[in-house]
């Protein structure tokens, strides 16, 4: 993992000190430290930690302790998290989490203000990944299949595949946290992309509510954001913005007139507020 310290270069200019990198080294000897460590290809030495090859995709940092999580796309799939410390080239732990069954292909994903990790799954889940329920956090079993019980899966709305029992058909690209209520719905609410069925979803006390924009048809997000332009003007101060452009805007209504678009969600307390 690269770092970059943009401060650092503006205030001296140097290029080298302001920027390093950390393989992701996880504690196998379970000492708290990061230590001598084996190869990513040689197997677990109990007295030594060991370094793990992934790239990290969905990357976010943590406003509770300021780890940085990323998701490893594959199957079954998994999340990472660095913790930096000191000097992160040198004393940088890493945590490597596979997700457990029914789950897998983590893609897009962000953290919430409590450290709780959520993820779109390929699996037709949204995930999310509490380490504070992890019973085990390093040492020589900790090697990624170690905290099934950190998992809790939430099924997309949608139909499944023929002679699949678990999950949607729904291929979210990407979840986003609301940490601060720019939405109207409260905060660390993840909203999840719905790319096959023209909306959004957000997890509200443990259920999917479904935003869809019906016309024009074809609305593809791949991630939202929230902005609030003005705090004191409730709703109206308050939105969520989307864009919308596949790679094929010509197969969508319009054909090849049609356009990539940015969305604009906002949430009014009854139908009928103005």
């Amino acid at each position: 993992m690269d770092q970059y310290r943009h401060k650092m270069f503006e205030e001296t200019g140097d290029e080298v000190k302001s920027q390093g990198w950390t393989p992701f080294i996880i504690d196998t000897n379970g000492n708290g430290k990061r230590d001598a460590f084996v190869g990513s290809d040689q197997p677990v030495d109990p007295s030594k930690d060991k370094r793990v090859l992934v790239n990290i995709y969905a990357v976010s940092v943590s406003p509770s302790d300021g780890a940085v999580w990323g998701t490893v796309v594959g199957y079954p799939g998994a999340i990472v998290r660095v913790q930096p410390r000191s000097n992160p080239t040198e004393t940088g732990l890493s945590e490597i989490y596979e997700v457990a069954a029914p789950g897998f292909g983590p893609r897009g994903g962000d953290v919430d203000s409590n450290g709780v990790y959520w993820t779109s799954l390929a699996s037709g889940h949204l995930g999310s990944f509490d380490r504070r329920k992890c019973k085990v956090l390093n040492g020589p079993t900790a090697t990624g299949a170690h905290c099934p019980e950190g998992w809790t899966f939430y099924q997309f709305p949608g139909p499944q595949l023929r002679d699949v029992k678990d999950g949607s058909a729904e291929a979210s690209y990407y979840t986003w946290i609301d940490r601060f209520d720019t939405f109207g719905l409260g905060r660390n609410v993840p909203i999840a992309m719905g790319n096959l069925s023209d909306s959004i979803y957000a997890l509200v006390n443990g259920k999917l509510i479904t935003f869809r924009i019906p016309y024009p048809s074809g609305f593809f997000p791949k991630n939202v954001d929230g902005r609030i332009d003005d705090p004191n003007a409730g709703w109206k101060g308050k939105s969520l913005w989307s864009t919308s452009g596949t790679r094929t805007m010509f197969h969508l209504e319009g054909g090849k007139t049609n356009r990539p678009k940015a969305a604009r969600f906002q949430l009014r307390p009854n139908p009928l507020a103005r």
